[in-house]
């Protein structure tokens, strides 16, 4: 059939693969939301940013309805959520939030995919300076004014709001995380996803052949099904 029905082929599984673990990963979310605050939406902050975080990949309905019933059974497994912190090739920093129900597994898998890269896993801590956590609310920019929006959302501690590849993005603290989804909760504003997340304060220059080991290294850690996110500093 040819390289280009090989190529398209490999591109549609490397697709699916991508959102078969969104699936997963927000799946797992769920289920930690559930059993931190319980199976009723209305009550849980946390449940409902999962929820919404899932229609924004296009989850199913009945599979996220599947992860709370699921969450809710007392023979539903505990997850740990832990991060591990270190240093791939080249100096870079790298930032590895998990879910974990085997912290031993987890750990020993980390320390395989940085060792065999020529890295290294630190101390919890060590990269506080490096990363600043914040919280990333993504809008859809159709049918909405950027100036508008950022009227409504100014003393919610939105700390910035611009407008990117077709959504409207909003960043602010950590700690305004939750009054900001309250306010768009309360203003009736689309949100396709609400996520903290760790931003790099300072980032490092690599070589484009440097740049593809560590990328390398990223991908390999984000196939772990315990891996929840993963951040680096590379330029």
């Amino acid at each position: 059939m040819g390289r280009a029905f090989e190529f398209r082929k490999a591109r549609k599984f490397k697709r699916w693969d991508k959102m078969s673990k969104a699936f997963s990963r927000l799946g797992k979310e769920i289920v930690i939301a559930v059993k931190e605050g319980g199976p009723s939406p209305e009550s849980n902050a946390r449940l409902r940013t999962a929820i919404q975080n899932a229609k924004g990949v296009n989850m199913p309905k009945d599979r996220v309805e599947a992860a709370i019933k699921r969450a809710s059974s007392k023979e539903e497994k505990n997850y740990e959520e832990v991060v591990y912190e270190g240093y791939g090739p080249y100096g870079i920093a790298i930032l590895v939030e998990t879910a974990t129900d085997n912290i031993n597994r987890t750990i020993a898998n980390m320390r395989v995919y940085f060792s065999r890269a020529g890295g290294s896993v630190g101390k919890t801590g060590s990269l506080d300076f490096i990363f600043t956590r914040k919280g990333i609310f993504r809008l859809p920019a159709e049918g909405l004014n950027l100036e508008e929006v950022e009227l409504d959302l100014i003393d919610y501690g939105a700390e910035d709001i611009y407008e990117h590849e077709g959504e409207i993005i909003v960043e602010t603290a950590f700690a305004d995380f939750g009054a900001m989804q309250k306010a768009l909760e309360e203003k009736n504003l689309p949100v396709t996803s609400a996520e903290l997340q760790r931003i790099p304060n300072t980032r490092v220059e690599v070589t484009d052949e440097q740049a593809e080991e560590i990328e390398n290294l990223v991908e390999k850690i984000e196939e772990d099904d315990d891996v929840q996110a993963v951040y680096h500093n590379m330029a």
